[in-house]
């Protein structure tokens, strides 16, 4: 009898023991989609930046490198969709876990488009650096750089299931679209007052759009993480 209780002892401890290196090694990769998840928004936020500097630099150089770094964001969303599917396949992850993975393959796929946008604005860039530029740039950069933060605080709301901040974030993508349509404006003006000035004025209007579209991606992080921490859909519905 003593024997017997000492073998399942031994049994208890060891299944113990299993089970939490299971769930170690679980978390571990949780936390490792969840670095490769800010390690790609890190790279797509650089690039807002740096396609926009291109622009108020004249520098094409930089633009090309700009380009480059799309090839680096879209490694990165291999590398997560594989993992994102193996932790699936493994581990069958059920309620909030489940809600993690699912919204993550989506997230890599706006952070990919995003990295898309910056790469068609690198190309615009590159146009309008062979002709004389068409006026200061105030209002873009700051659109760049509103949507960069929306980027950034989306996934840091993502990252630490934040709910108040991705709010924040769907809140501010109304400031983003009042400053697109006011450059859209002027840049119409422009066209009308100036016709040799439309060919320019159009690439410019193309970036504001590129940008505004980026903060709507940014928007669609917010609102997943909305989900993820309330099961609450609220795409296509008001926030406020």
């Amino acid at each position: 009898m003593l024997r017997k209780a000492v073998d399942e002892k031994f049994i208890t401890w060891g299944y113990q023991m299993e089970r939490e290196h299971i769930i170690k090694q679980y978390d571990e990769e949780l936390n490792e989609i969840r670095a490769r998840i800010l390690e790609m928004g890190g790279k797509v936020e650089t690039m807002i930046s740096n396609s926009i500097k291109a622009l108020v630099d004249r520098d094409s150089e930089l633009a090309d490198r700009t380009l480059l770094s799309d090839h680096e964001v879209n490694h990165l969303e291999v590398l997560i969709d594989e993992k994102c599917l193996e932790v699936l396949a493994r581990r069958q992850p059920t309620a909030r876990d489940l809600r993690f993975i699912t919204l993550a393959l989506k997230i890599v796929t706006d952070l990919e488009r995003i990295g898309d946008q910056c790469g068609s604005i690198c190309n615009r860039v590159k146009e309008l650096n062979e002709e004389p530029p068409l006026k200061p740039y105030i209002d873009l950069p700051r659109l760049a750089e509103s949507a960069a933060r929306m980027v950034r605080e989306s996934l840091d709301a993502f990252v630490r299931g934040d709910e108040v901040l991705a709010m924040q974030v769907c809140d501010n993508d109304r400031f983003v679209d009042d400053l697109n349509i006011q450059i859209q404006r002027e840049l119409l003006t422009f066209m009308m007052e100036d016709p040799p000035t439309i060919t320019r004025a159009l690439k410019l209007n193309y970036i504001s759009k590129y940008l505004e579209r980026i903060a709507d991606h940014a928007t669609n992080v917010a609102e997943m993480v909305i989900f993820m921490v309330k099961g609450k859909d609220i795409r296509h519905t008001s926030v406020s």
